[in-house]
């Protein structure tokens, strides 16, 4: 879809198949390889042990739940509601979480944003029934509110648009490498005596929650505030990385409203955020509730938490090939659509066959389809919306389509209640991915016409 965008600046017709300007030649320069190279090395990893972190602490309460349910007396209604409640807090913070970023900065935002959520993980510890679950998985989504998109954003200040999609996709391998962690560990701590009295879900929290507090000093040590901040750029470096961003602005003619709110009713932000809304209500959908349908195979909690991770190592395959070949082709609508439709089949396979190895294995391929798409989908924001806006628009975006994180496990709860089976759950998911199929329509069809109206100018 975005090749579509950027390059009609240069074609008369807004359907042309032209890839990126810089991408016209088939190949980046060696400089500019060796600059995202290092940009990519220096920045990258600490962005990601970040967010695997934040992604351990969500994924946690997929595995306590197989205890503290039955020990505090919480229903799977009520713990899909739990569950869900996480993304209202994120939701009503992320916008103010984004507009503090640009006033304050990554490094000290970002420090705090650990320290708040790392003290709330370790609280989950004192759950004592329906009423504690729910205030704290809301406190805990407000206390992580603006770490993705806030990333995502400062992501924005170094990294040129033909670049983002693989970037983003090596950011987002931090979702399936936390899952992968958490479930071993998950296991042990389950299948052991809890530690000083305590129950072993309540040992799982207490250890998830210490590294995000701990990484929260580090933060303000190693993380620049901008490129302008950072010793390792040489001045011929920082000066390219300026120009490109500047070309890139005035060639995709991008937007910075006077008033970065206004990016709130923006009408392509909402339509983004209604095509991104599947992805991670089928993501938390899923994860939340993957032990619980692994259970269902007959299995030990340790065998459970080395199982769960067999999806994810599928979702890092896919986070490896998806985007990387969106960027090469510089196309985005067409991977959307056809890895989405993708993902709706096999989720919905894997609530029709009852064999646990072909469920798992469709379960799998669901993973390797649904995770990479939003490496492709956060390239769109940055083909219009440029400074605070664009901090404003993804914040907006995120957060809104995080909402499908609540509908999700709460969903998938109320259909279990309902039927007895977490099949029909998957179903729900697979249609409501097909509804995302439907937006990528949508949303190509009004970008096209904004970009249109701009050359006109």
């Amino acid at each position: 879809m975005s090749e579509t965008i950027v390059n009609h600046v240069s074609r008369s017709s807004s359907r042309s198949q032209l890839r990126p300007a810089a991408m016209a030649s088939g190949a980046h320069s060696s400089e500019e390889r060796q600059i995202i190279g290092l940009i990519s090395r220096k920045l990258l990893p600490f962005l990601a042990v970040i967010y695997i972190v934040a992604y351990v602490d969500r994924a946690v309460l997929g595995f306590a739940k197989l205890h503290m349910n039955a020990d505090v007396g919480i229903g799977d209604a009520a713990y899909g509601l739990g569950a869900g409640l996480f993304f209202v807090g994120y939701f009503l913070c992320e916008v103010p979480s984004n507009l503090a970023l640009e006033r304050f900065g990554p490094r000290l935002w970002f420090a705090r944003i650990l320290a708040t959520w790392g003290l709330i993980t370790i609280a989950m510890s004192l759950i004592s029934g329906p009423l504690s679950f729910y205030i704290l998985r809301f406190l805990l989504g407000a206390a992580e509110a603006g770490l993705y998109p806030g990333i995502l954003y400062v992501l924005t200040k170094w990294f040129p648009l033909r670049h983002r999609a693989r970037i983003i996709g090596l950011l987002v391998l931090a979702q399936p490498i936390a899952l992968i962690v958490t479930g071993p560990i998950a296991g042990l701590i389950l299948s052991t005596p809890g530690a000083f009295g305590l129950s072993n879900w309540q040992v799982l929290f207490i250890v998830c929650g210490l590294p995000a507090m701990l990484l929260a000093l580090p933060t303000l040590w190693i993380l620049p505030a901008s490129p302008r901040h950072a010793r390792w750029l040489t001045p011929h470096q920082l000066s390219w990385i300026e120009r490109e961003l500047a070309a890139e602005k005035t060639t995709l003619k991008l937007e910075s409203h006077s008033n970065p709110l206004r990016a709130i009713t923006d009408r392509r932000v909402l339509l983004l955020a209604l095509l991104f809304l599947p992805f991670p209500l089928a993501i938390y959908g899923l994860s939340l509730w993957l032990p619980t349908i692994i259970k269902q195979f007959g299995v030990s909690d340790l065998a459970i938490g080395f199982l769960s991770t067999v999806p994810y190592l599928f979702a890092v395959a896919g986070l490896c090939i998806i985007p990387a070949h969106s960027d090469a082709r510089g196309e985005r609508h067409w991977h959307i659509v056809v890895v989405a439709a993708l993902a709706a089949v096999t989720l919905a396979a894997s609530a029709f066959v009852e064999t646990p190895a072909l469920q798992l294995l469709f379960l799998s391929l669901a993973a390797f389809c649904i995770y990479p798409i939003q490496a492709v989908i956060w390239t769109l924001p940055g083909v219009f919306l440029t400074g605070a806006s664009a901090a404003v628009g993804i914040a907006t975006i995120n957060s809104l389509a995080n909402l499908g994180g609540y509908i999700g496990p709460y969903g998938i709860g109320l259909l279990k209640d309902a039927t007895g089976s977490t099949a029909a759950g998957l179903y729900f998911l697979a249609a409501v991915l097909l509804f995302g199929v439907f937006m990528a329509f949508v949303v190509r069809a009004s970008l096209d016409k904004t970009q249109a109206l701009k050359s006109r100018r």
